[in-house]
């Protein structure tokens, strides 16, 4: 009997009691649900909301005009009947951005567009580049 009633007052000095016990379980199941339910939240964001309309972007080439300006040469895809922006940028030879622009492609009937875009920039540039393309 003092065995049981030693290893009782050890459970209690402990926090080994059977209410201590469901209650860490109804902690572990509450957590569980809420992971559940943000990892759920983040999938529809993530797979069903961020459509990006068959959107694609390739750098034909580039011209550097001259000290102040650039030309970057693309084509963009995007499904038929949506507007994309790009934004276009123009690398120096330490691959800083020396400039920087953002276009407006309206919807349109072709899938394909190629566009030609300048850029000014605040030195001479080496390279030019589509940065990032998407639907507003």
């Amino acid at each position: 009997m003092s065995d049981q009633l030693h290893t009782a007052t050890l459970d209690e000095r402990y926090g080994r009691t059977p209410a201590r016990a469901r209650r860490s379980k109804v902690v572990a199941i509450a957590a569980a649900i809420g992971v559940v339910v943000v990892f759920g939240a983040w999938v529809v964001w993530a797979g069903l909301d961020q459509s990006d309309r068959g959107l694609t972007d390739d750098v034909i080439g580039y011209e550097v005009l001259s000290d102040h300006s650039a030309v970057v040469h693309s084509q963009v895809s995007v499904d038929p009947g949506v507007e994309a922006k790009c934004a276009v940028q123009v690398l120096d030879k330490s691959y800083s951005i020396v400039g920087w622009k953002e276009i407006t492609l309206p919807a349109s009937d072709q899938r394909t567009r190629s566009v030609s875009t300048e850029v000014t920039t605040t030195i001479r540039g080496v390279t030019g580049l589509i940065h990032d393309c998407w639907v507003p």
